[in-house]
C-alpha cells in the first residue's frame, strides 16, 4: 500500500494518504530524499550521501551532519505505521512500496509510449525537478543538473512522441496542445512549428499556417544561420499547392505581420494662462507625461523632439498623425490662475480624428511639484490604458488572418477581461497563437500565463496544480525574454504567493512597480501580497493608488480590496465592495457570503452562499462538493494567507454561512 505520495517535479510535497502535507521545510532534507528516490539500488552509502551534501566538510563533520538530517527524515516519514525509512551505521534505504513518486511514475509513463501515458506523463512534469531548492554544494548541483537534464530531456521526448501520435490519430487539438509544449523548451523545434502549421492547413488556415513558416525561417537564419530542414520546406510546398487548388489568389497569401505596438505621441500642452512665463509649466507637464508613458512596453511613444515641432498654430491632427506615423495623439492645455490650476488632456485617433477621451483635472497649486505628479501620473496611466482599450476594441473587428502577435494578445485581453469560464479557453486560444507569432515576445507569453493563472483562481479546470505550474513556466520564460517587462513581472510575483514563496513574490512585485509606477495591475497584485503577509491596510493603500490612477477598476481588484476590508474585520465595507463587483465569478460570492455572515446579516448570508454553489457546481469541472472540508483547498486560490488563522477566520464566517 502506498502511504506517502512525493512530489518532486516542479517543487517539493511530501503528502500523507490522509490528505495532509509533511511538514520537512530543511532545504538538505529534501535533497536526501531526492536522492533516495531517484538513485537505482535499494539501499545507499552513507559516504556517498554526505559527499553529495556536505562536499566541502570533513568526514566526521559531513557523516554528523547526513545524521541529523535522517534522524528529521526517520520522523516526518515513519508516521504512517510502516517502515518506511530504514537506515544502519552503513547505509540507508526506503521501503519504495510505500511511496509514489511523481518523478518515477513520470518515467515509467514516457516509456510506455501510448497516447494515454504519454498525456499523463505531459501532466505531471509541472517543471524543473526539485525547482525552488538552492544548496550551494558543488557535488550537489552538479548531481541536480544532470538529473534535471535528463528528465528535461524525456519530456521533450514525450512531447514530441504525443504531437506526432496524437496528429496520427485524429487530435489534431492534441498535437497543437504538445506542439506548443514543445515550443517553450525548445522554441528553434522545427518538428512542433510542422505540427502547428499541419494542424492550421488542415483546418483550411493556410494563410495562418505560412505565417509560422515565416516567423520560423526567419528566426532559424537570424539565430542559427541555417534554412528550414527540407520536411518543413517540403509540407510549405504542400501548403502552397493546396492552396493554389483550391483557387487561392496568390495575392491573399498573408505574409507575417510584424509585431507592431500602437504608436503615441504627445503633443505640447497649450499654456492658457495668460502669461508667457508659464510656458516652461506646460512644457514640463508635456515631457513627464511623454517620460511617464515611455514605461508602458505595450506602446511605441515618439521623442519628444519630434513632437515639439507642432507648438505653435493650429493642428490638423490627421496630418499630424500622418507626419508621425502614429495612431493616436494626446494633446492638452494648462491654465494656472492664481493659486488655482486646471489641467485638461485628451485622446484622438488620428485616422478618424475622434475624441477617445478627455478629462479635465483641476487643484490647488499651493504644492505645485505634488500636484504636478499626481496629474502626470493619472494622465499618463489612463492614456496607456485608453489606448490599450481601443487595441483590443479594434483586434475584435480584424479579420483573423490579418492579426499580427500584438493583435492577438489584444483580442486574448479582451476575451479574458469578461472573467468567464469560456471566454478564458477563447483568450487562451488566441495567447497561443501570439506565442506561435512571435515566440521572442515577452507580453504573448505573459498573456498566455494569465490565461492558466485565471484557470487556477477561479477553479476553472480540474488540475489546478498543471495550470499553477504552466503559469509559473510563463511566467519565468516572459522574464527571460524581457527583465524589465513590467507585466511578466507581476504575473511572476502573482504566482509566487499561490507558491508560498513570499520573499520572492515581494521582489517582482516591487521591481514591476519600479518598472512602470502606472500600472494599475501590478498596483492590485501587489495589495493582494500585502493582504497575505498580512498587511491589509498598507494593502488599501496600493488599491487607493490603483483607483487614482485608474478610476474604472478592473473587476479583480474590486473583488481584492473586498478580501482586503473582510481580512481587516471590515465586514460592511467588505459587503458594500465585494456587491460593486461587475458580473462576479463563484469565488467572489463566496467572500460576499463570508461577509454577511461575519457581519450577523444571516439571511443574506446563506441565501449568497447558496448562489455560490449554484455556480460552482455548473462552471467547476469538478464540484468539490457542500462540505467546507472540501472546499479548502479551492479556497487557497483565492488568496495564499501566510498565517493560518487567516484562514480559519475565513472558513469560521463560511461555517456560520451554512457551509458545515
Amino acid at each position: 500500500m502506498t502511504d506517502l505520495k512525493l512530489t518532486l517535479l516542479g517543487g517539493f510535497k511530501v503528502r500523507l494518504t490522509s490528505g495532509e502535507v509533511a511538514d520537512l521545510p530543511g532545504q538538505k532534507d529534501r535533497a536526501v530524499l531526492a536522492i533516495l528516490v531517484l538513485t537505482p539500488g535499494d539501499a545507499h552509502s552513507r559516504d556517498r550521501l554526505a559527499g553529495l551534501l556536505w562536499s566541502e566538510r570533513g568526514d566526521h563533520q559531513a557523516r554528523g551532519s547526513l545524521k541529523q538530517t535522517l534522524m528529521r527524515l526517520r520522523r516526518c516519514l515513519n508516521r504512517t505505521g510502516d517502515e518506511v525509512f530504514r537506515a544502519d551505521r552503513r547505509s540507508v534505504a526506503l521501503n519504495r512500496d510505500t511511496i509514489s513518486v511523481d518523478a518515477l511514475t513520470f518515467e515509467r509513463q514516457v516509456q510506455e509510449g501510448t497516447i494515454e501515458s504519454l498525456t499523463q506523463a505531459v501532466a505531471l512534469y509541472r517543471g524543473d525537478l526539485l525547482d525552488g531548492i538552492s544548496i550551494h554544494d558543488p557535488a550537489f548541483e552538479d548531481w541536480l543538473l544532470v538529473e534535471r537534464q535528463r528528465l528535461r530531456q524525456l519530456f521533450e521526448h514525450a512531447l514530441a512522441n504525443l504531437m506526432a501520435k496524437a496528429l496520427a490519430a485524429g487530435d489534431p487539438d492534441g498535437a497543437a496542445k504538445a506542439a506548443r509544449k514543445l515550443l517553450l523548451l525548445d522554441p528553434l523545434s522545427e518538428a512542433a512549428y510542422r505540427t502547428l502549421m499541419q494542424v492550421h492547413s488542415d483546418r483550411a488556415q493556410s494563410a495562418q499556417a505560412l505565417k509560422l513558416y515565416e516567423v520560423l525561417r526567419e528566426r532559424i537564419l537570424r539565430e542559427l544561420g541555417v534554412q528550414p530542414e527540407p520536411a518543413t520546406i517540403a509540407l510549405v510546398d504542400h501548403i502552397r499547392g493546396r492552396r493554389k487548388a483550391a483557387s487561392y489568389p496568390p495575392e491573399q497569401v498573408a505574409l507575417p505581420v510584424p509585431r507592431e505596438l500602437p504608436s503615441i505621441a504627445v503633443l505640447p500642452f497649450l499654456n492658457l494662462s495668460g502669461d508667457p512665463e508659464q510656458q516652461y509649466f506646460s512644457d514640463g507637464i508635456t515631457e513627464d507625461i511623454i517620460t511617464e508613458l515611455s514605461r508602458f512596453r505595450t506602446l511605441f511613444v515618439i521623442a519628444r523632439n519630434s513632437s515639439f515641432q507642432y507648438r505653435a498654430g493650429e493642428r490638423d491632427v490627421t496630418q499630424v498623425g500622418r507626419d508621425l506615423r502614429v495612431r493616436y495623439l494626446a494633446e492638452g492645455s494648462v491654465r494656472r490662475v492664481g493659486e488655482r490650476v486646471r489641467i485638461s488632456a485628451q485622446l484622438i485617433d488620428t485616422a478618424s480624428g475622434s475624441h477617445l477621451w478627455a478629462e479635465h483635472y483641476d487643484r490647488d497649486a499651493v504644492d505645485i511639484l505634488a500636484v504636478q505628479d499626481e496629474i502626470i501620473s493619472a494622465i499618463a496611466t489612463t492614456l496607456g490604458y485608453q489606448i490599450e482599450a481601443a487595441g483590443r476594441e479594434r483586434a475584435l473587428r480584424l479579420s483573423p488572418d490579418a492579426l499580427s502577435a500584438y493583435d492577438h494578445v489584444l483580442r486574448s485581453e479582451a476575451l479574458l477581461l469578461r472573467y468567464t469560464k469560456d471566454d478564458n479557453a477563447e483568450a487562451r486560444r488566441w495567447a497561443e497563437t501570439a506565442v506561435e507569432l512571435d515566440p521572442t515576445s515577452a507580453l504573448a507569453h505573459a498573456q498566455l500565463g494569465w490565461t492558466y493563472c485565471m484557470d487556477y483562481i477561479c477553479g476553472w479546470i480540474e488540475d489546478q496544480a498543471s495550470a499553477l505550474a504552466m503559469a509559473y513556466t510563463l511566467a519565468r520564460r516572459a522574464v527571460l525574454l524581457d527583465e524589465a517587462d513590467c507585466r511578466a513581472r507581476w504575473l511572476l510575483g502573482n504566482i509566487h504567493i499561490y507558491r508560498r514563496e513570499y520573499d520572492e513574490a515581494c521582489a517582482h512585485l516591487r521591481r514591476a512597480i519600479a518598472l512602470n509606477p502606472n500600472d494599475v495591475d501590478a498596483r492590485g497584485i501587489y495589495g493582494l501580497y500585502l493582504i497575505a503577509v498580512g498587511e491589509t491596510e498598507a494593502a488599501l493603500e496600493q488599491f487607493d493608488i490603483a483607483r487614482r490612477h485608474n478610476p474604472f477598476e478592473f473587476n479583480y481588484i474590486v473583488w481584492y480590496r473586498g478580501i482586503a476590508l473582510f481580512t481587516a474585520r471590515r465586514y460592511q465595507e467588505a459587503i458594500a465592495t465585494l456587491k460593486q463587483v461587475h458580473n462576479p465569478n463563484s469565488e467572489v460570492r463566496c467572500w460576499l457570503a463570508a461577509s454577511y455572515a461575519a457581519a450577523g446579516h444571516l439571511p443574506e448570508a446563506r441565501a449568497m452562499l447558496a448562489e455560490f454553489l449554484a455556480v460552482a457546481e455548473r462552471e467547476r469541472p469538478s464540484f468539490p462538493g457542500r462540505r467546507l472540508e472540501q472546499w479548502e483547498p479551492s479556497l487557497h486560490a483565492a488568496i495564499e494567507y501566510r498565517d493560518r488563522a487567516e484562514f480559519d477566520h475565513l472558513f469560521g464566517a463560511l461555517r456560520v454561512a451554512g457551509l458545515q
